[in-house]
């Protein structure tokens, strides 16, 4: 059984915008080179950035692209509710 307060390991992506991030503050301290050297945008870097600001280093982590809700299609019983 699994425990459901412990976090699971950091995806390979995650580690990879870690190391993005610190290789800018610790090494360069410039973002236009180490982004092209990575090949990432700086637009990328600067979500990345930001979301470790707020959240820490889990903040990295991959996250759903899938939409929180979704449209349904009306049904037959709710289009008559507005009339003919």
């Amino acid at each position: 059984m699994t425990n459901p307060n412990v976090t699971p390991p950091f995806d390979r992506e995650a580690k990879r915008r870690l190391a993005v991030i610190r290789h800018v503050e610790e090494v360069t301290g410039n973002v236009a080179l180490p982004c092209r050297y990575f090949g990432i945008s700086r637009q990328a870097y600067y979500t990345w950035f930001r979301r470790y600001q707020a959240e820490g280093v889990e903040g990295l982590r991959t996250r759903s692209k899938a939409p929180g809700t979704s449209r349904t299609r009306p049904t037959a019983r709710s289009s008559e509710a507005y009339g003919p």
